[in-house]
């Protein structure tokens, strides 16, 4: 084949430089496209582990012919089964990414075991993402536990030492609470369907305040009863608070995950279910201190809603002083009034008892006149009452005469008089 003359190879596309940044990126978008890479197992020897004050755990992980580099963030390592250590057999879980910044790939781990125990954590793996996803270790599902319990369930081994440690804790720190013991085997292939059964006995005690479920230290296959899914959603659907202490504190088993109250050890479960009895006495101080000043307070509203009630009422009521007063000006005013009147009266009464005397027949006759009666009585008025001949008496001012008519005479009294 023919050689491009150097005019042809002046026509060629000039080669595109990357800068560092551009080609590491590439890479790592490449390794973050490839899904095999995204969800790793892989196999080795723990080489140089370093652990800075930041909390995370960086070392090598290599086999007879290779390595690689390896971090394990500081909340994956708290929830590791074991810390890292020089030459240690693991298997880690995790995924491949490139750190750009100095141009090398990397595991980022996301669990760690001990090589031994490899199927047993790729199942304790899958089943935590398969309940995770049901939301049953959701964080929102944990309750808290009664601030002031007063009986309280234990799932254990009645032959252990971890329900001899619980009892001596909570007769230490809180005796007042009664302990219920639900005795069940913690280990072996029946211990799973035993421990439900001896959550269940307990659910069924509706007395109950909170459950601690709890077992000693052990190997990941000791352990293995409480990563069983039937245990696990037992401990979900609780109808109390419980609380789980299972192993060590670097134990950490799916039971954990749901109970509302994870401890690392039974012993901690035991503090953690019961307040700490010694402050009792500060407690209750606070809390008389407080109900005293609620009461001074309620008193005091009280007391100013009383003033209050006072004054509206003092406003309310009439001015009796006022009111005397003006009673005694009114009977005053009513008496003067009535004795005017009773006056006016009497001086009515005296005018026309003066009249009336004036008008009477006796104030006639002390004038002169006399009265002529016949002698059944009757006045005489005319001639026709008392003809001649007839008796008639006449009645004087002072006295009267018996007389006979001898002569009558036609006229009026007027004329007669003059």
């Amino acid at each position: 084949m023919d050689q491009p003359t150097l005019w042809q190879s002046s026509q060629l596309a000039a080669p595109r430089i990357l800068r560092v940044t551009d080609l590491n990126r590439r890479v790592r978008g490449l390794l973050d496209a490839d899904p095999a890479l995204s969800d790793v197992w892989v196999e080795g020897e723990v080489s140089t582990p370093s652990f800075p004050p930041s909390g995370h755990c960086f070392f090598t992980l290599k086999d007879a012919a290779s390595q690689v580099r390896a971090v394990l963030f500081r909340e994956q390592l708290a929830a590791a089964a074991v810390r890292p250590a020089h030459g240690m057999q693991v298997i880690v879980h995790g995924r491949v990414r490139a750190y750009e910044p100095q141009g090398i790939y990397q595991l980022y781990v996301e669990s760690l075991t001990p090589a031994g125990a490899g199927d047993l954590h790729q199942q304790y793996e899958a089943l935590r993402v398969a309940l995770a996803a049901e939301g049953l270790f959701e964080a929102m599902r944990k309750r808290p536990l009664p601030r002031w319990p007063r009986r309280i369930g234990v799932v254990t081994s009645p032959v252990g030492a971890v329900w001899r440690d619980i009892g001596n804790v909570i007769r230490r720190r809180y005796p007042l609470v009664e302990l219920v013991l639900s005795p069940t085997i913690v280990q072996g292939v029946t211990a799973a369907p035993a421990i439900v059964r001896a959550l269940e006995r307990l659910y069924a005690d509706t007395a109950l305040d909170a459950v601690i479920l709890a077992r000693g230290g052990g190997s990941l296959e000791d352990l293995w009863s409480f990563n069983d899914e039937r245990v696990v959603r037992c401990v979900a659907r609780a109808p109390m608070p419980v609380v789980v202490g299972v192993g060590h504190e670097s134990d950490v088993t799916l039971a954990d995950f749901a109970a509302d109250l994870r401890a690392p050890t039974p012993s901690a479960a035991a503090e953690l279910a019961v307040p700490d009895g010694t402050q009792l006495p500060a407690i209750l101080g606070r809390l008389r201190d407080r109900a005293s000043a609620a009461l001074l307070a309620r008193a005091q509203d009280r007391r100013r809603l009383v003033s209050a009630e006072a004054r509206a009422l003092a406003a309310a009521a009439p001015n009796l002083a006022a009111a005397r007063q003006q009673t005694a000006d009114l009977v005053d005013r009513s008496a003067r009034a009535l004795e005017g009147r009773i006056t006016r009266s009497a001086l009515l009464t005296a005018s026309l008892a003066h009249r009336l005397r004036a008008l009477s027949p006796a104030a006639t006759l002390e004038r002169g006149y006399a009265v002529t009666r016949r002698p059944d009585g009757t006045i005489v008025r005319a001639l026709s009452d008392a003809p001649v001949g007839a008796a008639v008496e006449v009645v004087l001012a002072r006295g009267a005469l018996d007389a006979r008519v001898e002569r009558t005479r036609e006229g009026d009294g007027a004329e007669l008089l003059r």
